[in-house]
């Protein structure tokens, strides 16, 4: 082979992996029934304004409304139907006044038999609609730190991303421990099938809710005062939840 046929290969292999996905190896093991998913034909979904589990911060819980439409635009982009989720607030908030309140105010504890009675109920009015399943889009929060390394990332649930700077300064103190916990977000998908059996479940990283505070001259973390607002990241969270139910490019899992 000719010297410039050889680089010319190697140019389109070299371009080939660098276009290919990055390994990342916190990606969150995936769970899917696909016995029952492939029997269920999901086309029909709604979108739940509750959680599966507890309730999320009360500064993630503002963002909310707003993840939840950019899940349901996921959705519709890729041949969803999605129903309109004030009809299972409505459906919810009936039987909920017939069951009470699954959530303990106190503790946020959930009682499960309350929740499963509110959603039997829910299940049985929703059905008149057509609906095949129940998404559940948990905002969680968890404790990662970021890397001592040059760019100082942080990996979680199949995500890095960079610290942001909050205040005055644009620097950050040279004896800063990069190893001091700081809080991130993480979106938890749950679906559930019209007759309540568990389809799939996953999550997905989106963005720390901590800044390093630039006025402490030894450094440490403050939350954030807008939580959430990288949309492109916010995508790529959600994305990632909701792999393999629907595929995704460059999926950075292991092959």
């Amino acid at each position: 082979m000719r010297l410039t046929n050889l680089i010319a290969v190697l140019t389109l292999v070299l371009a080939g992996c660098a276009s290919g996905p990055t390994y990342n190896p916190t990606v969150y093991p995936f769970n899917i029934n696909k016995e029952v998913l492939d029997a269920t034909k999901v086309k029909t979904v709604v979108v739940t304004h509750i959680n599966l589990g507890a309730p999320a911060r009360s500064y993630l819980q503002k963002e909310a409304k707003r993840i939840d439409g950019m899940v349901e635009s996921y959705l519709k982009d890729n041949g969803y139907k999605v129903l309109p989720q004030r009809e299972f607030k409505q459906h919810w908030s009936t039987a909920e006044r017939a069951f009470g309140n699954p959530v303990d105010p106190t503790t946020g504890k959930v009682n499960m038999k309350t929740f499963a009675q509110i959603m039997a109920s829910v299940r049985d009015q929703m059905r008149k609609s057509g609906l095949d399943a129940f998404i559940f889009t948990d905002l969680l929060e968890i404790q990662q730190s970021f890397s001592n390394g040059l760019k100082h990332l942080a990996r979680w649930d199949g995500v890095s991303r960079k610290p942001s700077l909050q205040g005055p300064g644009n620097g950050v103190a040279g004896d800063f421990d990069w190893y001091k916990p700081a809080s991130v977000a993480s979106l938890q998908v749950s679906i559930y099938s019209i007759e309540l059996e568990h389809l799939f479940g996953s999550r997905g990283g989106l963005d720390p809710t901590d800044a390093i505070d630039t006025r402490s001259s030894s450094g440490r973390f403050v939350r954030r005062r807008n939580i959430l607002e990288n949309e492109k990241n916010v995508n790529e969270g959600i994305a990632l939840a909701f792999y393999p139910f629907i595929a995704m490019e460059n999926w950075p899992g292991n092959p």
